[in-house]
């Protein structure tokens, strides 16, 4: 028997009768086009860092790939938190996605996130803009200890000083505000002082 609170202007014919997806974790492209359009989505992001013996972040890998307008933009490892997933196989899934599987990242024993984003559809709400949909996005810095090969639609891994990835410059060539993103994950590991 299922127990719900009814919306104020439900009918019980409007129920509509779904079939159950093969995989019920994925959405199909109507579907989830149509949730982006009526919720905010759950992301994972991750800063992919290299560090020395005492822990110091001594570089940050961000990826380069080319936009759906053509246009060369560095980004961060994301993706979307399928249902029934935990934070910690979302972020995985996503790091072994973008980087390859021999990336070996070390995943935090807590998954607590660096920060948090909103992204909006509209720009001037907040510093991170996504056209496609409103989506809530936690952000890790995780060490990788394996060999970078990337895959999906990542062109290169690039490795840059933690100085550079914080810069200004860097941060322009970034796109939907990621530049701020990765700045204030720098902060959370003291990179920024």
């Amino acid at each position: 028997m299922a127990v719900r609170t009814p919306d104020p202007d439900w009918n019980p014919g409007d129920e509509p009768v779904v079939q159950p997806p093969a995989n019920p974790g994925w959405l199909s492209d109507l579907e989830l086009a149509e949730m982006r359009g009526r919720l905010p989505l759950l992301y994972v992001e991750a800063v992919p860092v290299r560090v020395d013996g005492l822990g110091q972040v001594v570089e940050v890998g961000v990826l380069l790939r080319a936009n759906a307008v053509g246009e060369m933009t560095r980004t961060l490892v994301s993706g979307r938190v399928m249902y029934g997933e935990t934070i910690r196989d979302a972020l995985f899934r996503h790091l072994e996605k973008d980087l390859g599987p021999m990336a070996f990242p070390l995943l935090p024993a807590s998954p607590v996130p660096a920060t948090i984003a909103e992204y909006f559809p509209l720009p001037g709400i907040s510093p991170f803009t996504d056209e496609r949909q409103h989506a809530v996005s936690l952000a890790f810095v995780v060490p990788v200890t394996g060999t970078c090969e990337p895959r999906q639609d990542a062109l290169e891994v690039t490795w840059v000083a933690p100085d550079e990835a914080a810069s200004e410059a860097f941060g322009d060539e970034m796109e939907g505000g990621r530049g701020v993103l990765l700045r204030r994950a720098l902060a959370s590991v003291g990179v920024l002082g």
